[in-house]
C-alpha cells in the first residue's frame, strides 16, 4: 500500500484525533468522515413538519425564480425586437 505524508495544522490534527476511536487509524477516520453516504442514511433526520416547511419554502423560491426568469427573457426578447 502506498502512503502519502500530509501537513496539517495542530487544530486540524486535534479535530481529526477527536473523531478517532481507539481501534481506528487516522486513515480509517479520514475515509469514514469523507465517504459518500446514501441519501437513505438521512431518512427521518427532519420532523415531518420541518420537511414540509422546507419543501414549501423551496417551491415558493422556485416559483419566484421562474417568474423572474420569464420576465428577464421577455424583456430581452422585447429589446431584441426593437433593434
Amino acid at each position: 500500500m502506498a502512503v502519502k505524508t500530509i501537513t496539517i495544522t495542530e487544530d486540524a490534527y486535534a479535530s481529526l484525533k477527536s473523531k478517532k476511536t481507539s481501534s481506528e487509524s487516522f486513515t480509517d477516520v479520514i475515509l469514514r468522515i469523507t465517504k459518500r453516504r446514501p441519501l437513505s442514511d438521512f431518512f427521518g433526520v427532519l420532523s415531518k413538519e420541518t420537511g414540509e416547511s422546507m419543501e414549501k419554502s423551496i417551491m415558493e423560491f422556485r416559483k419566484r425564480h421562474t417568474e423572474e426568469h420569464r420576465r428577464r427573457v421577455a424583456r430581452i426578447v422585447a429589446e431584441l425586437k426593437e433593434d
